[in-house]
């Protein structure tokens, strides 16, 4: 049975990753799914794996008035997936530029508060919002201040917007390391080095999937009695 049939779901960081793979699972639930980014090809690409009343739109996340402008524009929906955000890099203290830093949480953490600002009152009863964190900030290592940090704000902000907007439900993916292409900055050889660490270390044994991730949020938006949780998908890394 798909439980979101007659549903409309809104991805904002739909166009690739963990994104449209979250997309592509509501879909498969008979959602009816609308991705949001700011690079029309990678969005034109997308549509192109998502069924025909799929829809996409451009829109630069750094910018509050883009982010109202398209909320006005939408119409009513049923849940909110924010999962936008640029390429991973990591930097101890010392070598951190604070300026470049504080852009770190202009889309990632910014953005999402924007979309939950303009969204939340063309949720429909029963709707549900869903954010996207990661599991440094239960268990941070050398070097992701930055990550662990946003992480940590995002976990507040969830518990945060949960009280506030109530009885919309806001919950939050803890994600560990998901072989994307958030992973970019590094070099091939790096890449492939520290997720055969992953596959050694993790009580799973291999590095996550996007469509791990994806199931999490179809969980979150068919779960009616969870709100303002952080649910850790790491396959036991913070355990280890």
């Amino acid at each position: 049975m798909k439980t979101l049939e007659n549903k409309r779901v809104i991805v904002l960081g739909g166009s690739s990753g963990l994104g449209l793979a979250t997309a592509q699972a509501a879909a498969a639930d008979g959602a009816e799914v609308i991705i949001v980014s700011s690079n029309q090809q990678r969005i034109d690409q997308a549509l192109a794996t998502l069924p025909e009343n799929s829809k996409g739109f451009a829109v630069s996340l750094d910018r509050e008035e883009n982010i109202k402008s398209f909320f006005s524009s939408i119409g009513n929906f049923d849940h909110l997936v924010y999962t936008a955000g640029e390429n991973i890099s990591m930097s101890m203290v010392d070598d951190t530029d604070i300026e470049k830093g504080k852009d770190f949480f202009t889309i990632r953490f910014w953005g999402a508060f924007a979309a939950i600002k303009y969204g939340k009152q063309y949720i429909n009863e029963g709707g549900s919002i869903n954010l996207m964190s990661g599991n440094f900030g239960q268990r941070p290592a050398a070097g992701y201040s930055l990550g662990a940090t946003i992480c940590g704000a995002m976990d507040a902000f969830t518990k945060a917007m949960a009280v506030e907007l109530a009885p919309i439900r806001v919950n939050n993916i803890a994600a560990g390391i998901i072989d994307t292409n958030l992973w970019g900055n590094m070099n091939d050889s790096d890449r492939e080095a520290f997720f055969k660490h992953l596959e050694n270390t993790l009580l799973l044994k291999r590095v996550g999937k996007p469509e791990d991730i994806a199931q999490a949020f179809v969980y979150l938006m068919k779960q009616t009695y969870t709100t303002g949780q952080s649910l850790i998908i790491d396959g036991g890394a913070v355990l280890v």
